[in-house]
């Protein structure tokens, strides 16, 4: 990361579509990061109304037309058909999007390529590949290296993943493909279920103690974005180069998808591409 204003998360709209980015991080070195909000798009009840997976059971018309909205509003629809998608599976995988693998997963209807099987964080260095996982309550990770070489990742951590640091793993494989060290990089966490909304069996609690020691551990419940941001830390990446958006996605349906207080929902996103 160069020298400058610290990186920070800023809400944008578009009518009624809303999400963050860092302007900044734009404006100097031509990466974008979004983190989207559930609001709108034109999917029913209970996906309403800016659902952007596959996967979840809302008309997949609707979805395709919510990834078209989102990437419009981003400046990216002239990217649309390159968008990048992943199978998740809740995994630890870190796979690397190349030329011919841009487009996966980019149309929700059927016919369209398939997602990258069985994966969770993604990352490319290829210009004008938008990479994008979707969320509703695990924790979005978005990250960016400016240089020797511009690229990004995208990762999704629930508690498998969390507890098997895809974070951290993928800020090492994303420095590699950037030709820096982790300390240059910049992590986005974005909204996530927070540890109040977040209980947790005893057992698998003490295998999370086990692996990252002490942790913010409460009552019974655990702060998964804590345990991401020590994965990142534990790979390279300080803490002042971590942004936190700060919402729970629990406490905050009105904004963002919940899996565990809706059951039957949507899914908002996490995107990043190099322009």
């Amino acid at each position: 990361m160069t020298p400058g204003s610290p990186p920070s998360l800023a809400r944008c709209t578009d009518g009624d579509l809303a999400w963050h980015t860092d302007p900044a991080l734009l404006e100097r070195h031509g990466v974008l990061v979004a983190f989207s909000e559930r609001t709108g798009g034109m999917s029913a009840p209970p996906f309403a109304s800016l659902d952007l997976a596959a996967n979840a059971g809302d008309d997949p018309a609707a979805v395709d037309e919510n990834r078209d909205r989102l990437l419009a509003a981003l400046g990216l629809g002239a990217d649309r058909e390159r968008l990048t998608c992943a199978e998740q599976v809740h995994g630890a995988r870190v796979a690397e999007v190349t030329p011919s693998e841009a487009g996966s997963g980019a149309q929700a209807s059927p016919g369209g390529r398939p997602p990258m099987p069985a994966t969770d964080a993604i990352l490319t260095a290829q210009p004008h590949v938008p990479l994008l996982m979707c969320y509703a309550d695990c924790v979005p990770v978005v990250m960016a290296a400016t240089e020797p070489v511009r690229a990004v990742a995208v990762v999704h951590s629930g508690w498998r993943g969390s507890l098997a640091r895809i974070a951290g793993a993928a800020a090492t494989a994303l420095a590699e493909r950037a030709g820096c060290e982790t300390s240059g990089l910049v992590a986005y966490i974005g909204p996530y279920i927070c540890s109040e909304c977040y209980p947790m069996s005893g057992d698998l609690l003490w295998r999370f103690e086990a692996e990252f020691g002490t942790l913010p551990v409460a009552r019974g419940r655990l702060d998964l974005g804590a345990v991401v941001s020590g994965s990142l830390r534990d790979a390279g990446v300080p803490i002042e180069h971590q942004i936190q958006l700060g919402a729970c996605t629990a406490e905050c349906t009105d904004r963002f998808y919940s899996y565990r207080t809706e059951g039957v929902t949507g899914r908002h996103g996490a995107l990043a591409v190099v322009l």
